[in-house]
């Protein structure tokens, strides 16, 4: 798991976008793969353009959200995503603003389509979060 500070600071050190994308698409290549029995249209992301399934459990307190895409580049935005958000307790989860998106300059960088499926995936993972509350 990664603090936000942590992954700004992982993003200072690229020169430009063509290496915070491959760093992004990278990170992807590192999700554990869901098995295939989750992947199924209940555990899917509604309003990504891409596939994504995302699962979770609730363990001693905290949620452990597990994801899969399709697409390399939104496998590394689920990653980031989830190296922020998974094994956190539901309170952790919803008192948390994805600042580093920003701070990162994602926000500048994709496509609306990928903006979408991010906030997407976001509401959804605070969705979770609330229903433990």
């Amino acid at each position: 798991m990664k603090s936000q500070q942590e992954i700004i600071q992982d993003f200072e050190i690229f020169d430009d976008w063509m290496e915070k994308y491959q760093y992004i698409i990278d990170l992807g290549k590192e999700l554990d793969k869901l098995d295939e029995a989750d992947k199924v249209d209940a555990n899917k992301l509604q309003g990504c353009q891409s596939q994504v399934w995302i699962i979770h459990k609730l363990t001693d307190d905290k949620i452990i959200f597990k994801a899969e895409s399709d697409a390399a580049i939104v496998s590394g935005l689920v990653a980031l995503v989830l190296s922020v958000y998974s094994d956190k307790t539901p309170e952790e989860i919803t008192q948390t603003t994805p600042d580093f998106i920003a701070k990162i300059g994602l926000d500048k960088h994709l496509s609306p389509t990928r903006s979408n499926g991010l906030s997407s995936l976001l509401a959804k993972i605070q969705q979770t979060a609330n229903s433990y509350l």
